[in-house]
């Protein structure tokens, strides 16, 4: 069976294929943070109207690297929330009129659950049951994951989500947008020893998570610096970026070897855009060895939004697929609410 996928939640355009024998075959991908940079965040309309654009010729794209036409195909999953109301409607819309005129099944894709299922595309892959770390920008979740749609959520950010804190830090710091990738390079630089900043519940009982505080933190410490020596030179500013880094890190790895142990599980499995911190996949892997358990992640190309996670999890659930004619998205949606299969 060949599916589809495409993913237009927010600021990136993703279209893959995937094949239940072959694997995955394809994926292409298309970014909009040059566009956005220049107002220091996502603009919505902007965004919409790009994936208009994109969502097309990436299509094109991906059919010719795999060696595959429209009418090879099976079944079309899209992205059908949670995200950006416009930017869903793009994909929905695509996927549906699509699937209308090839006459094959459509499936609406949870993004969350796409994030949560890539590492299954890695080798090796993870076997259920497992802990899942839920890194994305606008998510921080630790969930115990018991097979496809059996997701019990143990704990979450209170308020900012561990991405979200990283690009708020870095936009206070005078880094560009998107300023998180930006802030853990300039942290591999700096010096852990000189600034320590809180762990927020990192010894809480249960395993919610903060973030605000620690922004809050930053941004005192930078006050003190200009105060001290009159401006935050480079120096200053990585030494800054790595103290931050060691807390958030810190604190993952923390609350996620805690869920581990409250049930017994052995695998974790790390997903989302932060997933990618090279910092955090250390300490992990480090935290892991010492007591005998196991880290997967996704192909560092799939970490961030794709098509290719979108194309698997259809692929999935496409004995849920529904007829074609009517479509919806959903800009918020409860992960918990989906079925298990």
């Amino acid at each position: 069976m060949l599916v589809l996928g495409i993913e237009s939640s927010c600021d990136e355009t993703g279209v893959a294929l995937y094949d239940t024998d072959a694997g995955l075959l394809a994926h292409q991908l298309h970014t909009q943070m040059a566009m956005h940079a220049e107002y220091g965040g996502v603009v919505p309309e902007l965004a919409s109207r790009d994936h208009i654009r994109r969502v097309i010729p990436l299509t094109r794209a991906c059919l010719a690297e795999a060696g595959k036409t429209l009418q090879d195909l099976s079944a079309i999953a899209f992205t059908e929330g949670p995200g950006l109301g416009g930017a869903l409607l793009v994909g929905a819309s695509v996927a549906n009129a699509l699937a209308f005129g090839l006459n094959i099944p459509v499936i609406g894709v949870h993004h969350l659950e796409g994030h949560l299922l890539s590492p299954l595309l890695a080798d090796p892959r993870p076997e259920f049951p497992f802990v899942a770390l839920l890194v994305s920008g606008g998510h921080t979740q630790l969930m115990a994951v018991r097979g496809i749609g059996d997701y019990e959520i143990l704990g979450e950010t209170l308020d900012d989500a561990a991405g979200e804190a990283f690009d708020k830090t870095a936009k206070l710091l005078g880094l560009d947008y998107p300023g998180g990738p930006t802030l853990s390079r300039l942290a591999e630089s700096g010096d852990p020893e000189r600034f320590t900043l809180p762990r927020p519940m990192l010894n809480s009982p249960d395993l919610d998570m903060s973030f605000s505080g620690l922004k809050t933190a930053v941004l005192m410490r930078v006050k003190a610096i200009e105060a001290e020596q009159g401006a935050l030179d480079d120096t200053a500013r990585n030494d800054v970026c790595r103290a931050f880094q060691e807390a958030i890190v810190e604190v993952l790895v923390k609350k996620s070897l805690k869920a581990l142990k409250q049930t017994g599980m052995k695998r974790l499995v790390v997903a989302g855009g932060v997933g990618a911190n090279r910092q955090l996949r250390a300490a992990l892997d480090l935290a892991a060895s010492r007591r005998g358990l196991a880290v997967f992640y996704p192909p560092l190309a799939l970490c961030t939004d794709n098509g290719a996670m979108i194309a698997f999890a259809g692929a999935m659930r496409v004995a849920q697929a529904r007829a074609t004619g009517a479509y919806t998205v959903q800009p918020r949606w409860n992960l918990a609410s989906l079925p298990a299969l």
